[in-house]
């Protein structure tokens, strides 16, 4: 999995932001900044606490618009898993495909991609007739640190 850089997150942010008659902003730039270094899977709730120690007069309702303003500009995704919340990933471009592992103690996600398992997924749909659009796979169970 490739990692989104800065330089070509804040161009595509430039980009989207120079097309719907929006300015890049100091607290856009921060926000964008904090979301990239969490390398991992964020809530906004704890984006904008990790935003607040660098500037904390931003709002939550700055923080929602902005992470849905780098969703529409393809800077992050957005998840839903079944803990309920709605949490953000870096997205880099690429159209490769990965899946997650969710610990149901501690909530930890763990990425992983498959190869046979994303063929086999392939020849099941084509033996039903199915032609895949897309999909997602999450796998929910304990990580080792919470087995013990």
């Amino acid at each position: 999995m490739t990692a989104l850089t800065m330089k070509e997150a804040e161009r595509r942010l430039t980009a989207h932001l120079k097309s719907k008659g929006l300015k890049v902003t100091r607290q856009r730039e921060l926000i964008l900044e904090s979301f990239l270094k969490t390398g991992k899977h964020i809530g906004v709730e704890e984006l904008l606490l990790q935003v607040r120690r660098r500037s904390p007069t931003i709002g939550n309702a700055t923080v929602y618009r902005t992470m849905k303003l780098f969703v529409e500009a393809g800077i992050a995704e957005e998840r839903r898993f079944s803990t309920g919340a709605t949490l953000y990933e870096a997205h880099d471009g690429d159209e490769h495909h990965h899946d997650h592992l969710i610990c149901t103690s501690c909530e930890r996600i763990f990425e992983f991609e498959n190869e046979k398992i994303e063929k086999l997924q392939d020849e099941v749909a084509e033996s039903h007739g199915f032609k895949l659009t897309h999909h997602k796979m999450e796998l929910y169970g304990l990580c080792r640190a919470c087995q013990g």
